[in-house]
């Protein structure tokens, strides 16, 4: 039994249950499960990623500070990799995982008390003081170092040595018989120099003729100690040990280095080197790990030898044999070609550990498009990296609120992977534009990213422009193979892609091609969803569901909740949410469209039905149903055999459906020549939009008008 540091009041430890949140703890326990909820830790910035920070809590236990958790913008927070900081534990989930949270408090002196914490419970700090009053060495340096300073407590003693730094003296000599023996005053300013350059002592490289293992087999080696060879893909600096990624022919696994706590080990080693490492296997968390013995840069024929089984080992890996179509559909065997080379770039970013992102548009098929690919990916991702957060790394999905590329989601990925190249050492990434991407109105932020040399795949069902082929590596497009899309949706498209990238998971796409229609879906993909266990009813409360949540916090990638709903079923945990959110989905349109059609403007323009909805007047603007998906259902339900033009007309944007073939561009080109001060321009041509000036909007929609008159007679 023990008294409460803060109030005294007797427990068993030294904190009672109501100053749990008064005190800072030092972990040094090895396992998420023994941290405690509500309590504030300190730990040490481990990096950056999109959606927020990891932290150290200890070695071998890591968290992740979201940036929903933040009280600024993740961007402005001026934490570096190592940096000591504080934080609270929200939550541990089943897997591991530790949600943290923010503290304001970011010293020890704003806490009203320091605790330690270990597996067998609490402690104050000085319980590990020695006579002189300082601590001893933290968790961080002892469990990722094989090698510790040491120091003979003999007044005798006249130097001591630095972890892996030969010593002053051997059996045979002493520092009596020492040629230069060096006096008190001497030695003290030597340990002093010594302190000041510690990141500059000779680091042990490897010797002696020790048989390499490949990186893939150190799951059955935990213990032993083993040699590697490879490449550094990623370098980073934690409060402990320096980290390596090295990548060989068969995987990639985190390498830790100690010099001592924050100091950068072997700082001649930067990423792209190829490397040959003596270390030790360990497991920490169950995630392997390798504590660094020695490391040595490799030059001339050895590294020639490494770089050339990687790159033989990746194109053997990286290129499938062959694409095998999710169901018989002539448009997709027409790009078999293409979709090989898309699916090649996507598995050599992996296997290089270049990072991948996703953009596609926040829509039903867009959503589909993207969960697809993720399906696939993120498997392979596991697979080939030891840490469990790498899928975090290495795959980030964006959506975007138009169906064009455009400077503004272009400066933002620049800016993400510019930083995360400055902070973390990324490679720059492979950028995947699933639906988007392939129109001119994109060439400014395709081109942005060709001017830092971030590699573009775009994968479109839709028509591609023929421009657009100059700013990309990769460009899947049914069209440019002069094959008929018209019934191709970009998910059906990006399902079959994912099914070249990983076959694996060929049996968890069968249903996707189906969610992502509308309407028209081929009869080959409604009989494979049937297969599967997924009727039209099934299918459809499917695409209702995502078309919902796609239009919420469009900007955000809602992993878990796309994943829950696209294959919660598949997973053994059918909660109904799906038919949850459809029916939200049905309340909601059906509501807006009663509403839109009493408001509905009518009329005949030489032969030619238009249905106009002035949206900025009937309709809720800032809630579901968006107006693409709002003028769409307008024109589902309203039209008729004859020509049937659909427009929903906004403040300074013009929405339009058709059901004949209508050039959009050519439309907005005429009307723009009628009214040249109206700033009328095509700027979304796949989801039919002009946009012109508010001013002069009754003007612009009786141009549209004529001009779709014109285009159709």
């Amino acid at each position: 039994m023990g008294t409460c540091i803060i109030c005294g009041t007797p427990v068993d430890g030294r904190i009672c249950n109501s100053h749990q949140e008064d005190v800072v703890f030092h972990f040094e326990g090895n396992s998420p499960d023994q941290l405690i909820s509500r309590r504030f830790y300190s730990g040490t910035v481990d990096g950056y990623a999109d959606f927020g920070v990891f932290v150290d809590i200890s070695p071998g236990v890591t968290g992740l500070l979201h940036r929903s958790e933040l009280d600024r913008r993740l961007e402005s927070l001026d934490w570096e990799p190592g940096d000591t900081v504080f934080v609270q534990v929200k939550n541990v989930r089943d897997n591991g995982n530790i949600d943290l949270g923010w503290s304001i408090r970011q010293s020890e002196r704003e806490f009203r008390g320091v605790l330690v914490q270990d597996a067998d419970g609490d402690r104050d700090v000085d319980d590990d003081s020695d006579d002189d009053g300082h601590a001893d060495e933290s968790a961080a340096e002892s469990e990722t170092s094989d090698s510790s300073e040491s120091s003979d407590s003999s007044e005798s003693d006249e130097s001591s040595s630095e972890p892996n730094e030969p010593s002053e003296s051997t059996p045979e000599t002493n520092s009596a018989d020492a040629a230069h023996e060096l006096t008190a005053d001497e030695s003290d300013d030597e340990e002093a120099a010594e302190s000041d350059e510690r990141s500059d002592y000779d680091e042990p490289e490897p010797e002696g003729e020790t048989q390499r293992v490949e990186i893939g087999s150190l799951q059955d080696r935990v213990g032993q100690s083993i040699r590697i060879e490879g490449e550094v893909v990623g370098a980073r600096q934690t409060g402990g040990p320096t980290v390596f990624e090295l990548r060989d022919e068969t995987g990639v696994v985190d390498c830790a280095a100690f010099v001592e706590a924050g100091v950068r080990a072997y700082p001649e080693i930067d990423v792209g080197d190829v490397v040959r490492l003596d270390g030790e296997v360990e497991l920490r968390r169950n995630e392997i790990q390798v504590e660094t013995e020695a490391l040595v840069s490799l030059e001339d024929e050895d590294a020639e030898t490494v770089q050339r089984r990687l790159a033989d080992a990746l194109t053997a890996r990286a290129r499938p044999e062959a694409v095998m179509p999710l169901a018989a559909h002539d448009s997709v065997e027409a790009v078999s070609e293409q979709l090989l080379d898309a699916a090649e770039a996507i598995r050599r970013a992996i296997l290089e550990s270049r990072p991948i992102v996703v953009r596609h548009a926040a829509t039903a098929d867009g959503y589909v498009a993207g969960a697809a690919v993720e399906r696939a990916v993120l498997p392979l991702i596991r697979e080939e990296y030891a840490k469990s957060d790498a899928e975090y790394h290495y795959f980030t999905r964006r959506p975007l609120d138009d169906a064009v590329y455009g400077m503004d989601a272009a400066t933002n990925d620049v800016t993400r992977m510019l930083q995360d190249q400055d902070r973390h050492d990324e490679k720059l990434p492979l950028v995947l534009l699933l639906g988007t991407g392939s129109t001119v109105e994109s060439s400014d932020g395709l081109g942005l990213l060709g001017v830092y040399g971030a590699k573009r795949v775009v994968v479109d069902a839709a028509v591609a422009d023929e421009d657009v082929e100059d700013d990309t590596e990769v460009l899947v497009n049914p069209a440019r193979a002069e094959a008929d899309a018209s019934d191709l949706s970009t998910g059906a498209l990006s399902a079959n892609l994912a099914a070249a990238v990983n076959d694996d998971v060929r049996d968890d796409l069968a249903h996707l091609p189906a969610v992502s229609y509308w309407e028209g879906a081929p009869q080959a993909y409604l009989d494979l969803a049937e297969e599967s266990g997924y009727d039209a009813e099934r299918v459809a409360a499917l695409r209702e569901a995502v078309a919902l949540e796609a239009y919420y916090q469009s900007y955000q990638d809602k992993r878990e909740l796309i994943t829950d709903l696209l294959f919660g079923d598949e997973e053994g945990h059918d909660t109904g949410l799906a038919n949850h959110v459809a029916e939200q989905f049905r309340i909601k349109l059906d509501d807006e469209v009663e509403t839109a059609q009493a408001n509905l403007e009518q009329r005949d323009e030489s032969g030619v039905d238009f249905a106009v909805i002035d949206t900025d007047s009937f309709t809720h603007r800032f809630d579901f149903p968006p107006s693409t998906l709002l003028v769409e259902e307008l024109h589902r339900r309203n039209r008729n055999g004859s020509a049937f033009v659909t427009l929903g007309i906004g403040m300074d944007e013009l929405y339009l459906r058709s059901t004949e073939d209508v050039d959009v561009r050519a439309v907005a080109e005429r009307a723009r020549e009628n009214l040249p001060n109206a700033g009328v321009t095509a700027n979304g041509v796949r989801e039919g939009r002009i946009e012109f000036l508010s001013g002069v909007r009754d003007d612009v929609r009786e141009a549209v008008v004529d001009a779709v008159v014109e285009q159709l007679d």
